[in-house]
């Protein structure tokens, strides 16, 4: 089944009591036994609702796995993964990632005796000097946010393979429909379901996606025992969303690439980061392992200010300037004092994020409209 297909009927069937054929939103606490533990495959509603039963189906056909589970949040996914390491294990993760992967890993689980290495994984060289024996965990997210670095995920499981470790694989920035992890060697993809996949900015979720059954039943342990598990209504919404995934995925990498060299031929525009240049140090390995290079754009000023990129910012409309990504809507970010906040000003800079850095996700909107919002802002600067 091709993924256009797998979007509107892979885990999905009728109704059986209706034959309703979207989903019926199963909003309850718990369902009654005709006996003790004579019930109908479902006891509580945290452990199991039929509305994401339908939803972790569908992304684990998707990802091109086995299992997939659900979380209220993106956060609550990576949380799960981590909890299934124990105090004196050792993480590798790169040195540029999303600032809030950077907060659990080294707020919450620092203190609790798990160690973090972030190195530059664009260097399979830095992460096999990384490994030690404690090494259990190699963590991946590619594109890299903000600075759209790609990691060869290929490579880099079979590093981690070869230390016996397990390898995570954060799929935000290309969903499903770019990228699948698990065919290059990956364990468990993370995805925050928010962005992409969702794409209509009105859920917040996250998601893991395995083949291995035995990793499956630690996760759902964990997921039912620590409770951050979603809604029915916000698992239906998804579903929905999931629908026209292939279809948003490629207006976002069209308009994408328009507004990236738009940028890049821009005189007010200094670097621009993208995957789909030539020149890009990740180009060739982005084509091996995307399908195309996504909707995400960071770029700074020639006129490299702070005060420059504000001034940016607060002129923009139909970017509007908010956290998250992935949806319809394109938006405008400043990372040092947004998503990437909790991370330190030192650490930020030894990967690129610096203060002046501008960050877009570029929506599905008229690609003229994005353009002239764009001129009218960059003629401020």
């Amino acid at each position: 089944m091709h993924f256009e297909t797998k979007v509107l009927h892979a885990g999905i069937e009728p109704d059986p009591s209706t034959g309703a054929i979207m989903t019926p939103i199963f909003q309850t606490s718990t369902y009654v036994q005709a006996s003790p533990g004579d019930h109908k495959g479902y006891e509580y509603a945290r452990t199991q609702n039929p509305t994401r039963d339908v939803l972790q189906k569908n992304l684990a056909a998707l990802e091109q796995c086995n299992h997939a589970l659900c979380f209220s949040t993106g956060m609550g996914a990576i949380d799960a993964v981590v909890k299934l390491l124990k105090p004196g294990d050792e993480v590798v993760s790169t040195n540029d990632l999303y600032g809030g992967t950077y907060r659990i890993f080294t707020k919450i689980f620092e203190p609790l005796g798990i160690r973090f290495h972030f190195v530059d994984m664009t260097d399979l060289k830095q992460i096999e000097a990384a490994i030690t024996p404690s090494t259990k965990m190699i963590w991946i997210e590619t594109p890299t946010n903000p600075m759209l670095n790609i990691i060869d995920i290929e490579k880099a499981a079979a590093i981690g393979k070869k230390a016996g470790a397990m390898v995570v694989v954060d799929n935000t920035f290309s969903s499903p429909y770019l990228q699948n992890p698990i065919l290059l060697g990956a364990d468990i993809i993370m995805h925050s379901v928010t962005k992409y996949i969702n794409g209509h900015s009105d859920v917040v979720m996250g998601a893991l996606c395995m083949n291995s059954l035995e990793l499956r039943e630690r996760l759902a342990f964990i997921q039912n025992s620590c409770g951050a598990t979603p809604g029915p209504q916000d698992c239906f919404l998804v579903l929905r969303g999931i629908k026209t995934l292939h279809l948003r995925m490629q207006r976002h990498c069209e308009n994408g690439k328009i507004i990236a060299h738009y940028l890049k031929n821009h005189p007010k525009v200094g670097k621009v980061y993208w995957p789909g240049f030539e020149e890009h140090t990740g180009h060739e390995i982005a084509k091996k392992q995307m399908k195309d290079f996504g909707g995400m754009i960071s770029f700074t000023l020639k006129n490299d200010t702070l005060e420059s990129a504000f001034t940016f910012l607060r002129n923009t409309h139909l970017f509007s300037l908010a956290e998250s990504l992935g949806g319809v809507e394109s938006l405008v970010g400043h990372p040092a004092s947004m998503t990437h906040a909790s991370i330190p000003k030192e650490q930020r800079e030894k990967s690129g994020l610096v203060d002046s850095l501008i960050r877009l996700s570029v929506g599905i909107e008229n690609i003229e409209d994005l353009k002239n919002d764009l001129e009218k802002a960059l003629q401020m600067v």
